[in-house]
């Protein structure tokens, strides 16, 4: 990147993002000022022996919560709202102000004092999207313990693999979670993974919801979270207490190859300096704003910006238990917005093509031109941020001009913990003209990202993980040339922020993301770098296809297949051919129409009709080479939880292979729907 900044636009980021790279020691030295210490670091950052070989403001003592809260407290701000619960599954809304907040959590860091927690120990966090998740997760800082959250439901097996990692001395936890049309009882899961686990946790705190009350057991260390809070609440606010800056926040698990999960661990110091430095300049909130950040705090992005990110930054966080269609209708989001008066919306591309296809709509039936938009005024929206999975440009464009502000792609990791890539909106402006469409925009401060590709003599193109010159060998692989396609990676040093290491694993942290290209962080994103410096993010390294020596991205293809009218969503993966290696097949699943124009997508043949139109728009965009020749029409897609789709289980079920259903899966009845449209007659095969 930097041997290309002198062709790069001159923009305020571009000119941002090369000071943070030319002199990085001064460039977060200024920065770690936006948060406040207890013990100055000693130095910005500092080589070690240990991988990845530095750290970040070494000899600094803070504490997150006490940043989060009680400075915004003291400097008047205790009456502002921190928290808006809003719950469509229980239909009840709750503001709590930056002085409920020092005493909500308070509360619970006394409770979990009382049971042992503190420096050194460690707390699971198995909670739906309430507020005490929110207030659990900032008391364990407070006492300086690292929280482990995992989200609410996930299957015991999963939850057992994390209590047996990081063997937690308390599980907070709540009785269920809710679902449009059902109740997920979390306790008999609890049962079930503690009763594989050698680990026993000293207590599990249980929140009863009256949607499912659950009786608790006292030989089994089982107590009510009401009852125990209420011995505590006359006690005084613990201090905050003072860690290094590189002492654990949080663990944040990912699933991994072996089977064995990855504790990502977020450190103290970058982490609060990123979040501060990110709220203001990435995402334009300032303090005393609204964001709206539709994640589940067992992700990173619930994390870095429904919880901690807002509240670092003295603005207020909305929090809504909901869906984004059903609960009741498509319109959720546009009245959070309203009522609210949110500034900033950070979602999953997903979700707002689950918007834009819906067909729940309480005005209307059908809303492809979003009809339902126009009768909901938000007049202090400014920016709608996605990240998750690849934006498709079709349904960028679609909000774009319905919504009349910029739609901001942007891309980063569970590892990163805050964006590598981003258009970012105090540092373009509100206006939304730097926004390019397809791209996840330009590298955000600290990030010094580049491509590298197989050298000439080996073809070029991104390189292969299982490939024989995959030998950690830096003579085998180039950087690319603008817009040439390769593999994403990040020069070290990683900036501020970003995971320093994995829980008691780090040579799976090696071995993961540094040893491929020694001197880089491998994202395993495959992609290119425009002349003006705008990254585009294609697919996963692993679904990049070999189809007869043609290297194709299956991001590349869905990009042409969701421009069709009446294609909803989709997914392309890769299928094993005797002839040309892989082939990519696709799976669309069409819009739900109404009236007069229902035929086109019900009517007899329409599938067909509809995949045969898929084929031709592929060839005639990307060519014949592609070899798309399969399309699958369903009713819907596999995704997960958090709404990314997933290709991986795709991919295993179109070759054949075995598959176990994933735990982050949202709803598993889908995987017998796709089997079968695989086993039935092919809507279009050509």
């Amino acid at each position: 990147m930097t041997a290309r900044a002198s062709s790069v636009v001159a923009t305020r980021q571009a000119r941002t993002h090369a000071e943070s790279l030319a002199n990085p020691v001064a460039f977060w030295s200024q920065q770690a000022r936006g948060i406040d210490w207890f013990t100055p670091p000693t130095a910005t950052i500092e080589a070690t022996s240990s991988a990845p070989g530095y750290r970040w403001f070494p000899g600094g003592k803070l504490n997150t919560c006490f940043n989060a809260i009680d400075r915004h407290v003291a400097r008047g701000r205790a009456r502002q709202p921190a928290l808006i619960w809003d719950s469509a599954m229980v239909g009840a809304v709750k503001t709590f102000t930056y002085a409920d907040m020092l005493a909500e959590v308070g509360a619970v860091a006394n409770m979990l004092r009382a049971r042992g927690v503190g420096v050194g120990t460690t707390v699971i966090v198995y909670m739906p999207l309430v507020p005490e998740a929110v207030f659990a997760m900032l008391a364990c800082a407070r006492l300086g313990a690292t929280h482990s959250v995992v989200f609410g439901g996930f299957a015991a097996k999963e939850l057992a693999k994390r209590v047996e990692d990081c063997k937690p001395r308390v599980i907070l936890a709540a009785t269920c979670g809710l679902e449009p049309n059902r109740v997920v009882r979390y306790k008999p899961l609890i049962d079930e993974a503690l009763a594989d686990c050698k680990h026993k946790p000293g207590s599990v705190i249980v929140l009863q919801r009256a949607q499912a009350p659950e009786p608790l057991s006292a030989a089994r260390r089982e107590f009510d979270w009401q009852s125990e809070i209420a011995k505590v609440r006359h006690l005084a606010v613990p201090e905050p207490v003072a860690v290094d800056s590189h002492h654990p926040l949080y663990l944040l698990y990912t699933s991994g190859s072996t089977g064995m999960p990855k504790g990502v661990v977020r450190d103290n110091g970058g982490h609060a300096v990123a979040l501060t430095w990110a709220m203001e300049n990435v995402f334009g909130v300032r303090p005393g704003e609204v964001m709206f950040t539709a994640s589940d705090i067992g992700w990173a992005v619930g994390h870095s910006f429904l919880v901690y990110g807002p509240m670092l930054g003295g603005c207020t966080a909305v929090m809504y238990e909901g869906k984004p269609v059903g609960t009741p209708d498509a319109g959720a989001f546009w009245r959070l917005i309203a009522q609210h008066k949110v500034k900033t919306v950070f979602t999953a591309p997903t979700a707002i093509r689950a918007i834009k296809a819906s067909s729940s709509w309480s005005y209307s039936r059908e809303d492809p031109e979003g009809e339902f938009v126009a009768k909901i005024k938000m007049p202090t929206l400014r920016n709608v941020f996605v990240a998750g999975e690849r934006s498709d440009p079709d349904t960028i464009k679609h909000f774009q001009q319905l919504l009349g502000v910029p739609i901001r792609d942007n891309f980063w990791q569970t590892e990163t913990g805050w964006p590598v890539t981003a258009t970012a909106a105090a540092l373009h402006g509100e206006d939304g003209t730097a926004v390019r469409i397809g791209s996840a925009g330009y590298p955000v401060a600290g990030y010094d990202v580049r491509v590298l590709v197989r050298k000439a003599s080996q073809s070029g193109g991104p390189i292969d993980h299982d490939a024989a010159d995959a030998d950690h060998d830096p003579r085998n692989y180039r950087e690319a040339k603008p817009d040439e396609s390769g593999n994403l990676v990040v020069k070290l040093p990683l900036p501020p922020g970003c995971f320093p290491t994995l829980w008691q694993n780090e040579a799976g942290y090696v071995k993961s993301y540094l040893a491929k290209f020694p001197g880089y962080y491998d994202l395993t994103d495959s992609g290119f770098i425009d002349a003006d410096g705008h990254v585009y993010v294609m697919s996963r390294t692993d679904d990049v296809i070999n189809t007869a020596g043609h290297r194709l991205s299956t991001g590349a293809i869905e990009e042409v297949v969701s421009t069709h009218r009446l294609v909803a969503e989709c997914a392309v993966v890769g299928m094993g051919d005797k002839l040309k290696g892989e082939k990519p097949i696709g799976f669309v699943v069409l819009k739900h129409l109404h009236g007069a124009g229902a035929a086109e997508t019900t009517g007899a043949g329409a599938a067909a009709r509809v995949a045969r139109e898929l084929i031709e728009l592929v060839r005639a965009r990307i060519g014949a080479f592609a070899c798309f020749d399969r399309v699958v029409v369903a009713g819907r897609l596999p995704k997960t939880r958090s709404g990314k789709i997933l290709r991986r289980t795709l991919r295993a079920m179109v070759n054949g292979a075995q598959y176990a259903v994933p735990a982050t899966i949202e709803d598993a009845s889908v995987l017998p729907e796709i089997e079968a449209a695989l086993r039935g007659p092919p809507q279009a095969r050509l």
